[in-house]
């Protein structure tokens, strides 16, 4: 990883002589998670132990210049487990897979590893429990992301059903009797979800809850992070993927704070006129996202504009997740 931002007191470039400094808060935390560094190092090390190529199941994380590293390093990324030849290890993506595909590895003779953040396997535990206990499950989800397509294969079809909106709620019908229960894949909004949990309470009065918020901490914390941030900004940029729902999520929270939003991939994105009329910019960066790329996002804006940098932290984390006994050394 590389080491991130550390000034907290105003830095100023000598570009954009002339103009008035733009300020540039730098949300904290941002980036990277524990869930996206484990599932990384994971990758990392089982090319190291196995030598190249290790094959992955899916993008290890929803990052491009993270999955071209990993290419660069040896890993090769497919869709589905039959693109894997015999005699190769493959490893399962970050966002967890349906029950049937270590099964399938397993039965091919494949040595396997699953990068599966805890966070996400525990919300498949859950699911486990809710159906021994003769519930069906509500999930809160988006329809095709890999995290709800893994989570509905750990159950037998038909057991859940997903709810995207609050609107979705009052189209639900079951029969009488039916014992129901709410989960939620990891990275959604947070204030969406809420409204979503209150319109399946007050529709479902007897629903049951799981035993904490689904939500992973990292989605929360970058979410408020933004959510402090974008008042005071009229534009923030967001890096991450457009295929990173935790990214996607931060975007809408700052547009819901009443700044201009923008996704971003990397520093070459970033035009000029954007920073017209300006004086004090956003950033923050997807759970999936290097410091590498904050810091380049940094020196382009300060390619455009003199720039006074701070970092905005809302909270410390120090969070981290355990290798799979294999990779241990």
């Amino acid at each position: 990883m590389n080491a991130p931002f550390q000034s907290t007191s105003p830095s100023v470039s000598e570009a954009g002589e002339g103009q008035p400094p733009i300020r540039l808060l730098i949300a904290a935390p941002r980036g990277f998670c524990a869930g996206v560094d484990r599932a990384i190092e994971i990758v990392e090390r089982a090319i190291e132990i196995y030598g190249a190529p290790v094959y992955v199941r899916h993008e290890i994380v929803h990052n491009k210049f993270v999955v071209d590293n990993l290419k660069a390093k040896g890993a090769v990324f497919v869709e589905e487990l039959d693109e894997v030849p015999d005699g190769v290890p493959v490893i399962f993506s970050a966002h967890g897979v349906p029950k049937a595909v270590p099964a399938a590895a397993t039965a091919r003779g494949l040595d396997w590893l699953d990068a599966t953040c805890p966070l996400v396997s525990k919300v498949h535990r859950q699911a486990e429990r809710q159906i021994e206990a003769g519930r069906h499950i509500l999930f809160i989800g988006h329809a095709g992301h890999p995290e709800v397509i893994g989570t509905f294969g750990q159950v037998p079809e038909g057991n859940m059903t997903l709810v995207e909106t609050e609107e979705d709620v009052a189209t639900l019908t079951f029969p009488e009797g039916t014992e129901l229960c709410y989960l939620s894949q990891t990275t959604l909004s947070v204030e969406d979800t809420a409204a979503i949990i209150r319109a399946i309470e007050a529709r479902f009065p007897g629903v049951a809850a799981p035993k904490a918020e689904d939500i992973c901490y990292a989605t929360s914390n970058r979410q408020a992070a933004v959510k402090q941030i974008a008042p005071q900004c009229q534009l923030v940029l967001v890096i991450g993927a457009p295929n990173s729902s935790n990214s996607l999520r931060l975007v809408e929270v700052a547009q819901r704070e009443g700044s201009v939003a923008r996704l971003i991939q990397r520093a070459n994105e970033i035009e000029p006129e954007w920073l017209a009329g300006i004086d004090t910019i956003g950033l923050t960066a997807g759970a999936s996202a290097p410091e590498e790329l904050v810091n380049e996002v940094i020196a382009r804006i300060k390619e455009l504009r003199r720039v006074e940098a701070e970092e905005f932290v809302t909270t410390k984390e120090h969070m981290t997740f355990k290798l799979p006994r294999q990779l241990v050394r």
